[in-house]
């Protein structure tokens, strides 16, 4: 397990309008306030950003995009590069992610690009992967998974790897009420990290924190934190509500293990 710290991340997604939001921000800061075992990260939708950055600064929360293009600027009407989040007040960025894949054609490819574009810009990306319930029942999840991380980090340097974090979403978990249990959860971190160690080495490996998500809950995050390879999760439905994703992040302390 090393001494990789827990991160809990909530993506808002397509909800909360910028006053929802910052009240919304504005009950995490005040639940959160006192809490020091665990990072947390929301990423708002961006008409969001600004307003929950100036509610969040200077206290523990930090402030993620939801995507972004690999382009620094240009003709690309809709878009939104790294350094419009940075000056934003955003420190990381989310790449990848199941709904993106599924509704917007991203791809592995268009991915890796989005990968150098967010550490070109001084952001730190969560690279999600997982695989479809069909794939799972298929037999396919390392495959998919596989080429997911090797297509997502393609030219990515030890360097790199030290600014990013890896989500695995299955998809047939997401907003479904399904949650992998957290042997099997365990076992695609696991693989995750042995293809990590393979690529960029055993220090970086070890170091890489790599997140669960799929129905997320105050419930069941304990059980899923107390895994060797799993370091804290990408929360959807459950981040909208503040109670509950406060109660997420205090629930993801690390239990001590006794190694005597």
């Amino acid at each position: 397990m090393g001494n990789r710290r827990p991160l809990i991340a909530g993506n808002w997604k397509m909800f909360k309008t910028a006053p929802e939001a910052a009240d919304l921000a504005s009950r995490l800061k005040s639940l959160l306030h006192d809490l020091t075992d665990v990072d947390v990260m929301v990423a708002p939708a961006f008409t969001a950003l600004g307003v929950v950055a100036d509610i969040v600064k200077g206290s523990a929360i930090h402030l993620g995009g939801q995507d972004l293009f690999w382009e620094r600027e240009g003709a690309y009407t809709g878009q939104v590069s790294a350094p419009m989040l940075k000056a934003a007040g955003c420190s990381h960025v989310i790449i990848g992610h199941s709904e993106r894949r599924q509704y917007f054609g991203e791809t592995n490819a268009t991915a890796n690009r989005k990968m150098k574009a967010a550490l070109a810009g001084g952001l730190m990306p969560v690279l999600c992967v997982g695989e479809s319930e069909g794939e799972r029942e298929a037999g396919q999840t390392f495959p998919v998974v596989k080429g997911q991380l090797e297509g997502g980090l393609n030219g990515l340097d030890a360097e790199g790897l030290e600014q990013a974090t890896v989500a695995y979403e299955p998809v047939w978990a997401i907003g479904t009420g399904k949650t992998a249990t957290r042997e099997q959860a365990q076992e695609v971190h696991q693989f995750i990290r042995g293809r990590i160690k393979e690529s960029f080495g055993e220090g970086i490996a070890n170091a890489l924190r790599i997140l669960y998500g799929g129905s997320v809950k105050s419930a069941n995050i304990a059980e899923l934190i107390a895994m060797d390879d799993i370091d804290g999760a990408l929360v959807g439905g459950a981040s909208l509500d503040a109670e509950s994703f406060a109660a997420i992040a205090r629930n993801a302390v690390r239990p001590v293990k006794d190694h005597s």
